[in-house]
């Protein structure tokens, strides 16, 4: 379900700060994990942005964050051989404040961690592909709990007051399900 940034919530400029500072550890434990230098991952087309500079379509209600992909291709280049991928992580404020609120014991810094290092490692896989972006609902499932497994894989080593907590939120996605494959 979309939904207008009007009458939703948005992190204000010290979350943001806290966003920005996950964002770059995130990025770090990633490319640590996945053995991806800093100048690897300017290959890796992606960008970060909170629900104040998400289009309206960008915005729903639910997930944590969401990844849209688009097309790109450099300026004034006419082939299609050119093109390139361009993922958008779209963090959804609303309901991460929304969620840190009904979960007291939760903090920004470790849940946006979490939250922007599952997403980076999405961009990872589909960069590489190992997953299709493009896949059916039951495939989707299976990537968000191999996700979530590597996601606990990369943060298992960070010490950071606040990690348990958000590791036992979300630890409902490292068990496997009836009919699913293991992460």
């Amino acid at each position: 379900m979309k939904v207008s940034t009007s009458n939703q919530m948005c992190f204000n400029q010290d979350q943001i700060d806290v966003v920005n500072l996950a964002a770059d550890m995130a990025e770090e434990l990633v490319g640590n994990y996945y053995k991806i230098s800093p100048s690897q991952w300017r290959n890796h087309k992606y960008d970060i942005k909170t629900l104040k500079d998400l289009e309206p379509e960008e915005i729903i209600n639910g997930p944590f964050a969401q990844i849209v992909r688009y097309q790109g291709s450099p300026r004034d280049s006419a082939l299609g051989s050119e093109r390139y991928d361009f993922y958008k992580v779209c963090l959804q404020d609303h309901t991460i404040l929304n969620t840190l609120t009904n979960n007291p014991k939760l903090e920004l810094l470790p849940f946006c961690l979490y939250v922007i290092v599952h997403e980076l490692i999405h961009i990872v896989r589909f960069s590489r592909f190992m997953q299709n972006f493009e896949a059916t609902s039951n495939e989707k499932l299976q990537e968000e709990r191999r996700v979530h497994g590597h996601t606990l894989a990369v943060l298992r080593s960070v010490k950071m007051k606040g990690l348990d907590q958000v590791i036992a939120f979300f630890a409902s996605w490292h068990k496997p399900i009836d009919g699913l494959s293991k992460p």
